[in-house]
């Protein structure tokens, strides 16, 4: 077969439009890579965000530098990297709260959906339904009928309106049908203190902020929020072995501005997913009472849109507004 000459100057138009991309990928980065962290120094998302900076340094040769941008309930982070040019030089860490704000602000300057593309999932954990040892009730079951004979008696704290403790509380109150009065608190801290001092009965904190007050027997933990059993607290059942379909998680993960490249996005998923299965920062991770999640940028994609679905629904039955 002869090929005609414009079929063969498309055919090697093609292979070279391949070929550039290829090499800009291999090139990929050639000066320091932004990360940008919604959240104040020292949360979960930060540390994860330098535990990977240093990674990618280490793997791609140029400096993975971390700033914090606060405010807004991370929605000015967002808004920075959904506006950033789309060259995989600025890159965004976040939390369940990406897939939250979408219902819970108003008239938000970009849709994260549509305005930032997945890159890596970094870890899933969990979040523990505690309660102070006061309250007496040592399961889910012996709970969710307490609640029921005392309606409107039961606080439940949270670092604010819309964090994910809260609509994790919210989540378990709809499916469950118990009344419990939601007390919010300028961060996950003084919510904890109140809950060690029985001025609230409940809370869902995550792991790294609970597990120490639940080993020392200040806090009584009945279930974790995943779908599976955690590995650090494996005696401790699930919410879903009682409440069938409940679950809510910690996700942090890794996105960028859309229209960034995807050669550039695939190699960053790759030298991301190979740290999740190194020896040592798996180690690290496992500390934070997390499992690590490798797979591509679609396999995220669909769970943030499946996550900003699922809070929608429970925002909005429980009229959830921000702080």
């Amino acid at each position: 077969m002869t090929l005609g000459r414009r079929t063969v100057l498309r055919l090697a138009a093609g292979a070279a439009a391949l070929a550039s991309r290829a090499a800009r990928a291999q090139a990929y980065p050639t000066r320091p890579v932004r990360i940008i962290v919604p959240f104040a120094p020292g949360g979960g998302t930060d540390l994860l965000a330098h535990l990977f900076g240093q990674w990618l340094s280490q793997r791609l040769g140029q400096q993975f530098v971390v700033i914090n941008r606060t405010g807004a309930g991370g929605n000015l982070a967002m808004d920075m990297v959904a506006k950033a040019a789309p060259d995989g030089y600025t890159l965004l860490a976040f939390d369940p709260s990406a897939a939250i704000n979408a219902t819970l602000y108003d008239n938000l300057d970009f849709v994260f959906v549509r305005d930032i593309a997945p890159v890596a999932l970094l870890i899933r954990s969990p979040m523990i339904l505690v309660v102070n040892p006061a309250l007496p009730v040592k399961t889910v079951p012996e709970f969710i009928a307490y609640a029921r004979a005392n309606p409107g008696k039961i606080n439940m704290g949270s670092g604010g309106n819309g964090t994910t403790p809260h609509v994790s509380g919210e989540l378990f109150k709809m499916m469950t049908g118990v009344d419990i009065v939601h007390v919010p608190y300028r961060g996950g801290g003084p919510a904890l203190t109140d809950l060690l001092s029985g001025q609230v009965q409940l809370m869902f904190p995550g792991t790294a902020a609970s597990i120490a007050y639940i080993r020392a027997g200040t806090l009584r933990p009945l279930a974790v929020t995943t779908a599976t059993r955690s590995d650090v607290l494996p005696d401790i059942p699930t919410v879903g072995d009682f409440v069938p379909g409940y679950e809510s998680s910690l996700m942090d993960g890794v996105g960028a501005p859309k229209n960034t490249p995807p050669e550039i996005i695939d190699r960053l998923n790759k030298e991301i997913n190979a740290g999740l299965v190194d020896p040592k920062l798996k180690a690290r991770i496992a500390d934070l009472g997390g499992t690590v999640l490798p797979g591509s940028p679609a396999d995220y994609g669909k769970l943030i849109a499946d996550e900003t679905e699922k809070w929608a629904k429970v925002i909005r039955f429980a009229g959830i507004k921000p702080d």
